[in-house]
Formats: structure tokens, sequence, C-alpha cells
């Protein structure tokens, strides 16, 4: 019970902290949806007419603003958190209090990643119910919205454990910046959050098949459009999997990094 305390105090000292500021929270639900009407849905209405085509690769043109808002969504719940203080920890020697304190450093992060991802899944049903009231979306399965939005909350988790191993590269790098950003633009081409893997040449999906990347976008995504005909739980399987080792080495990464750590920005 008493480490519940814990959990539940740092999660809600993490939401106040977030929602601090108001403006913030209101751009965020408004402007993803801003962008995407004034750069995607005009971007891809254009492409389809400037090419003189009815469908690509099986997309008609309101499937794929479909795809894109429901990438959009996906991108809320399963892609959204950037552990950057993490490093920032390690770099200035802050991680010596997490050594003495009854909350782990670890669990102090996930707290934070908790809260961050309530606020997340709250952005998204309001971007979800704005997009539907301006007739964006038709109509969706109720099923296949809980489904996807469950699914993309695992995959969150997920991100969340691969920026944690990334911070902790912070051991060894002074700037670890670098790393998160090749691994979210290699992220975003491989998970068909720009592009549906469909376009992609078939020797690219043979390797993907063979990744997570995958299950970030285009598996969450095809969900919520109702057109993932694979057992859900196979997919589950898959990421869980995934998750362990992403964790195990996370792990491993840790136990090393403290042995070299000195806390010399003290």
């Amino acid at each position: 019970m008493a480490e519940l305390r814990k959990w539940l105090a740092t999660i809600r000292i993490s939401w106040s902290r977030q929602l601090a500021y108001k403006l913030n929270f209101l751009l965020l639900v408004i402007g993803p949806t801003l962008v995407f009407f004034f750069v995607k849905y005009n971007l891809w209405r254009s492409i389809y007419a400037l090419e003189g085509v009815d469908t690509i690769q099986g997309y008609d043109l309101q499937a794929m603003l479909h795809y894109q808002v429901w990438g959009m969504i996906v991108g809320f719940l399963a892609q959204g958190f950037q552990n950057m203080n993490l490093a920032e920890d390690i770099r200035l020697g802050r991680i010596s209090s997490y050594l003495v304190y009854p909350f782990g450093f670890w669990q102090f992060h996930t707290a934070g990643f908790i809260a961050f991802q309530m606020i997340q899944l709250l952005v998204a049903l309001v971007t979800l119910l704005i997009l539907r009231l301006t007739g964006m979306l038709g109509v969706w399965d109720w099923w296949g919205l809980a489904q996807g939005i469950g699914f993309s909350m695992l995959m969150g988790l997920f991100w969340y454990q691969v920026s944690f191993v990334l911070g902790l590269a912070a051991f060894w790098l002074e700037e670890t910046w670098v790393l998160r950003v090749m691994f979210v633009t290699i992220a975003q081409f491989m998970s068909g959050a720009i592009l549906p893997l469909e376009i992609y040449p078939e020797w690219l999906l043979g390797f993907l098949q063979w990744t997570p990347f995958p299950y970030l976008t285009y598996v969450p995504v095809k969900i919520f459009m109702g057109t993932w005909t694979e057992p859900l739980w196979n997919g589950v399987l898959t990421v869980s999997a995934w998750l362990a080792l992403v964790s195990a080495l996370s792990y491993v990464v840790w136990r090393r990094g403290l042995r070299l750590y000195t806390a010399a920005g003290m």
C-alpha cells in the first residue's frame, strides 16, 4: 500500500506539472488537428488530383485521409513521449538523489510517463470528437476503437522503454538528442506513419515484419480502421516480447552505467 501511494503521489504531481499551463494543453488539442487540415488534407488532395488517379495501392482519397487521421491519433498514444529530462538527470548528477530515495529512478520516470499518457489519452479523445463533428471521420466501430486505443497504449509503453534506454546512453555520451532524433526519424519512416506500408517495396516489407516498427503505427491504424485481419492477440504477444527484450536491455545498461557514474555534475 505504501508503494502504491508513492506511485499515485508521483503521478498526481507529474499530472499537475504538465497541466500547469492551460494554453499549452489547448494547443496540444487544436494544434495537430489544424496542422492535419492545412497540410496533410490539402497535400493528399493535391497528390490525387495531380496524378489523376482514384486509388494508390488500394487507398482512395477518403481511405488515405482516414489512414492519416488515425495515424495522428496513434501518434498521440504510441509515440508522444519524449524522455528528454532523463539524460539531463544523469549528465547533471541529479540521479544521486534517486539512489538514496525510497522511490527509484525508473519508478519516478515511469510514473511521469503514466501521467503523460493519461493526458495524451484525453487529447486523443477530444481530437476524435472534433474530427467526428467536422465530418473528417465516418462512423467507426466502437469495439475496434477500444482495441485500437488499448494496442496504442501498449505501444506507448514500448516507445517509453526505448526512450529510457536511449536516455541511459548519457552515462557514456554528453548529448543523447542525436540518438533520439535518429530513432524517431527511422520509426516515422518504417512504422507507416508517413505512408501506408502497402506502398513500400516487397523487400522492405519482408524486412520490417521482423522488427517492431509496423506495430508502432501501421498495425494500430489498421485496427482503428477495422481492416486488420490477423488475430489481435498475435500482435499483443509480439509487442510484449519486444517490450520484455527492451526492458531487459534497459536493466543491463542501467547497471553498467551506474558503475561509471561519478555524479560529476553535482
